[in-house]
């Protein structure tokens, strides 16, 4: 893998991880808490649930860094790649695997997510880009210590490219539901 490839697929990684929360009124998370239209569950269940869900994503993002971090990856015989690859595509699996779990406890049920579990949803996929980020690194070369200052910046740029996911959700939406309640008003009238 080289370093431009690297850049790329976080970079695509981050711009479609990033308008998801905004994209999908699925949950993502397993949250301590009701969110609207959950079912009803004993609390211990749901801190229970909750615990064990980002105590998987902890355990994925240390795996990612174990084997994509500390992995020896030469491009140099089809093997490697192969075996590279594998590894991508199970860690993948396995986040999505995690992340699907919130959305089949809750199926069939019409779950509503407020903004704040939306933006917890983004700080959990910056996170896991973060991480797959960190493992490239690592596996390229030396990895290097980051001051506050690197965090700020890329969760800036990590919010930047969410914001169409977000202007779709909060900003678009609203008119067009506000241009058809006025169409319907409109032909309610001239039906009298």
């Amino acid at each position: 893998m080289n370093q431009s490839f690297a850049v790329w697929l976080l970079i695509m990684l981050s711009l479609v991880t990033a308008n998801l929360p905004f994209l999908v009124e699925r949950p993502f998370l397993a949250l301590p808490w009701k969110q609207k239209g959950e079912s009803d569950r004993p609390g211990w269940l749901q801190w229970l649930s909750s615990i064990i869900f980002f105590a998987l994503l902890v355990g994925i993002g240390a795996a990612a860094m174990t084997l994509i971090g500390q992995g020896v990856f030469a491009a140099t015989d089809a093997a490697s790649v192969a075996r590279f690859v594998g590894i991508l595509l199970a860690l993948s699996a396995a986040v999505a695997l995690v992340l699907a779990y919130p959305g089949w406890r809750s199926r069939g049920l019409a779950i509503k997510k407020n903004f704040f579990e939306r933006l917890l949803e983004l700080l959990v996929f910056y996170a896991l880009v973060g991480v797959l980020g960190f493992a490239f690194e690592a596996n390229l070369g030396n990895r290097f210590e980051q001051g506050w200052e690197f965090y700020a910046i890329t969760l800036c740029l990590f919010l930047v490219l969410g914001y169409p996911g977000f202007v779709w959700r909060y900003l678009l939406k609203r008119r067009a539901a506000a241009r058809a309640d006025r169409r319907s008003k409109t032909d309610a009238m001239a039906a009298h």
